[in-house]
């Protein structure tokens, strides 16, 4: 008997750290940075979901400059190649922490040490259609699912992020991306919201994915469960970072 539609897998994987050297960048918007690594260190890594996430262990800001003094952040893995033994993961670029700092200045050949990712939580590609809401934090998860998905199937994305910060995937499904600029608003929660307000759900059983500022995601996806009535099963909202904290990951429930 073959799995019923719509089951949740969840993947565990070996944790450990593997060290990578950076071969290629790219600048796809000012705000956003492209690395290509590569490592034999690779040959056994493993991401099954879209929105899975890797420590990157940065060496902190004002720290020995032998790295000893480091932190950890939070990534998506946007890309792996196993044949290639690359993976490509993006930087959104903010004003300050290590993260930026050391993307602001890495060059090709400078390595980096990652670890993870711990396990994965994949959605099957059997829905009818798909909606990803999130802000700049959550374009590399989003990215990564639009390009993912099956040929023909419907999914819309809602991006809350600067006006110049637009991108485009290449997929073969039938993607329809709304871009919400932010224009000085502080308000994520409110602007999200406000724009779905005049967005339908479509017919059939869909599955909305959610990333943003842990507030605002949570108030997300209590507007999709509790005004909207989508099923809570087939929503899933995680916080990418929390204001006035650091490294800040969290998984959104009732």
């Amino acid at each position: 008997m073959g799995l019923q539609r719509h089951t949740t897998a969840r993947v565990r994987h070996e944790l450990r750290r593997r060290v990578l050297t950076v071969s290629s960048t790219e600048l796809l918007t000012p705000r956003m940075l492209r690395f290509g690594f590569t490592s034999p260190d690779l040959h056994d890594f493993a991401s099954a979901s879209h929105d899975d996430h890797v420590k990157l262990f940065f060496p902190a800001v004002g720290g020995d400059a032998d790295g000893r003094e480091s932190c950890m952040r939070d990534f998506t893995p946007r890309r792996f190649d196993r044949s290639q033994g690359t993976l490509i993961i993006d930087f959104a670029l903010h004003e300050s922490g290590p993260a930026t700092h050391w993307a602001t200045s890495a060059q090709i050949g400078d390595t980096l040490e990652i670890g993870g990712p711990r396990g994965s939580t994949v959605v099957p590609d059997d829905f009818d259609w798909y909606l990803l809401i999130g802000d700049e934090t959550a374009l590399p998860a989003i990215g990564r699912r639009v390009e993912e998905l099956r040929a023909d199937v419907p999914v819309t994305t809602f991006v809350l992020m600067e006006a110049d910060e637009i991108l485009d995937f290449r997929t073969k499904a039938t993607w329809t991306p709304r871009w919400i600029a932010r224009n000085g608003s502080p308000d994520d929660a409110s602007l999200l919201r406000t724009v779905l307000a005049d967005y339908a759900l479509p017919n059939g059983e869909g599955f909305v994915w959610i990333a943003a500022e842990v507030s605002v995601a949570r108030s997300v996806r209590n507007y999709i469960i509790e005004d909207l009535g989508h099923p809570r099963q087939w929503t899933k909202a995680a916080g990418y970072w929390k204001r006035g904290h650091a490294d800040a990951h969290e998984k959104i429930e009732d």
